[in-house]
């Protein structure tokens, strides 16, 4: 991998990793589009840790209470019934659906599941899914001629049953073209929680996995020849920075926007590249991973 080419991927992992359009599909597109080996799903994890860094700072005092509360929480009794330390225990539930399918379906993950078609359909899928989501929360925030507006759950309603849902959401990204953020906040909206609430849940959430999975490819990764590591880091701090620029503004943006610009971004990039696929512009399959 060049120093270009990592510049490149990493400013695309920073960009979209928070937006609700599939960093995973974003950085194996660019390489197909732009004639590079495929980045591969180690360079992934592990310049997603980049991006996680971002989450830590940018939410470093909720963590910071979130941590120190649950942690109280394991000595003082009285301390379980704080929402912080609450907080703490269902990211930990929350965090157990993609663990365990990270790791049970890690073959795929790294195979079958980088087809382009199946990318494209699930942009698509998942664009229109964001899309009635995003109706379904505009209907209860507004109201309506002959309906008033609906009060929306916040993190202070967040349940074990809640944070599995949210959990299992956010498993369904371990699939190219799905997304994270997307995933797991159309659920949140599915479910009646505010915009703002489902996405800092779903920031919150994406931590453990993301570090856990970016630290295991890092582990396997150290001395096997598969990473390039030089560019791969400095993809990672490219993500850091631009992930941080993307998380201050996506946070404003949900208070009052429609996600629909992003569903039809998603849904006519899913088309084009079923089109570019099936004409034979575009092989489906990944090249060989950079290395």
């Amino acid at each position: 991998m060049s120093w270009f080419e990592s510049l490149v991927l990493g400013l695309v992992q920073g960009l979209t990793e928070f937006l609700p359009v599939s960093s995973s599909a974003h950085l194996r597109l660019t390489a197909a589009f732009s004639g590079w080996k495929d980045p591969g799903a180690a360079f992934t994890a592990i310049t997603q840790i980049g991006t996680e860094a971002a989450v830590l700072i940018y939410f470093r005092k909720d963590i910071g209470r979130i941590v120190s509360a649950w942690f109280r929480s394991l000595f003082d009794k009285a301390m379980r019934h704080d929402h912080d330390a609450q907080m703490g225990w269902l990211v930990i539930v929350g965090s157990i659906p993609i663990g365990v399918l990270g790791v049970t379906l890690k073959d795929q993950i790294e195979g079958p599941f980088r087809d382009l078609r199946i990318t494209a359909t699930m942009l698509i899928v998942v664009g229109v899914v964001i899309g009635i989501a995003d109706r379904l929360a505009a209907r209860d925030e507004t109201g309506g001629r002959h309906r008033a507006p609906k009060q929306r759950k916040t993190l202070e309603n967040l349940g074990v049953k809640d944070g599995l849902i949210f959990g299992l959401c956010q498993a369904c990204a371990l699939v190219p073209g799905v997304s994270r953020s997307g995933a797991t906040i159309s659920g949140g909206l599915f479910m009646g929680y505010r915009r703002e609430a489902a996405a800092r849940y779903s920031f919150l959430l994406a931590v453990p996995a993301v570090l856990a999975s970016g630290l295991f490819e890092v582990k396997d990764s150290v001395g096997s020849g598969d990473v390039d590591w030089g560019p791969t880091l400095f993809a990672t701090v490219i993500a850091f920075a631009s992930g941080y620029a993307v998380i201050a503004w996506f946070m404003k943006w949900i208070s009052n926007k429609s996600f629909m610009p992003f569903v039809w971004y998603r849904i006519a990039l899913g088309i084009v590249i079923i089109a570019l696929v099936t004409a034979g512009a575009l092989s489906p399959h990944a090249a060989e991973s950079a290395s």
